[in-house]
């Protein structure tokens, strides 16, 4: 009796977990609904806001000793990096978490290969500071619980301390480490250079406008750049977002689907069990009643 009682437990601690999976599945799809909507309404304004960049950026001659247009402009050799680890704040996405944790250990051993002399870390989510403040790294910035109310103005303030230290030599490179959203099943990880800042080649038939600009192209320059660089930081933070809720609404996906298969595997063996006690009852009644017969 006691092999039935803890089957029945067990499958209905089974069911209680697959109906938190599914609820959890309910609450990731409404999320990655809304952040998938933001992260493709940022696209064509990032699209613009770097050609228009490009453009102002072929109009402004660098100085006569080389030094460049803007400061966040300028290539250095890379001996001291900062890396920006972008994590999520909650676990149960899968691998999530886990292969940004693992490119960036890629990230850092390759870098001290080139010759970096130091490597710090700016860590984004819970998951990444939990990671890292465990590791022999410094961690010069953290910020956990960003994702549940994040706006602009949360990826600007990091941009501008991240831009503050460049400008002011205290690093010689910014790089990113996170998930790109591609789809619902598909996330990439991607590491990408923030700081200095990488723009495409301006296009030739541009070069041959002549435009008319209002104030200088050196100040818009020194507008656009800043605003530039927080816009970007902005987007990646979107596309992580809505690629920890895709993570997420596929896990709990295949949680349901598995507790769902253990649920069946578990109830034929309690039936199974229950007709096993059943048979040997009966065989034991029409024993007794024989010997009592006889």
């Amino acid at each position: 009796m006691a092999n039935l009682i803890d089957i029945r437990r067990r499958i209905k601690s089974v069911k209680n977990t697959q109906q938190i999976t599914k609820a959890m599945k309910m609450v990731a799809a409404s999320k990655l609904r809304r952040a998938q909507d933001r992260v493709i309404a940022a696209r064509p304004y990032a699209a613009t806001l770097e050609a228009a960049l490009v453009s102002v950026t072929s109009r402004v001659a660098p100085a006569a000793d080389g030094t460049p247009a803007h400061p966040l402009l300028g290539l250095r050799e890379e001996k001291r990096v900062i890396l920006l680890i972008v994590t999520g704040d909650k676990g149960l996405c899968g691998g999530f978490n886990a292969n940004v944790q693992r490119a960036a250990g890629q990230f850092i051993r390759d870098a001290k290969a080139r010759g970096v002399e130091s490597i710090r870390l700016v860590t984004i989510g819970r998951k990444g500071h939990d990671f890292w403040k465990r590791r022999s790294f410094e961690v010069v910035d953290s910020r956990s619980g960003i994702f549940s109310r994040f706006s602009y103005e949360d990826a600007a303030g990091i941009a501008k301390a991240l831009s503050q230290r460049f400008v002011e030599g205290d690093v010689d490179a910014v790089w990113v480490l996170y998930n790109e959203f591609r789809s619902v099943i598909s996330q990439v990880v991607r590491t990408r250079r923030l700081l200095p800042l990488e723009l495409p080649a301006a296009a030739s038939s541009e070069g041959g406008t002549d435009y008319l600009f209002e104030p200088s192209p050196a100040v818009i320059l020194g507008r656009l750049v800043p605003r530039h660089v927080e816009f970007q930081l902005y987007r990646i933070l979107l596309e992580s977002n809505a690629a920890e809720n895709g993570a997420r609404m596929t896990a709990m996906d295949g949680a349901s689907k598995n507790a769902g298969e253990l649920i069946d595997s578990l109830t034929l063996t309690y039936n199974r069990a229950r007709q096993a006690r059943i048979t040997k009852e009966l065989i034991e009644i029409v024993s007794g009643a024989a010997a009592a017969a006889g």
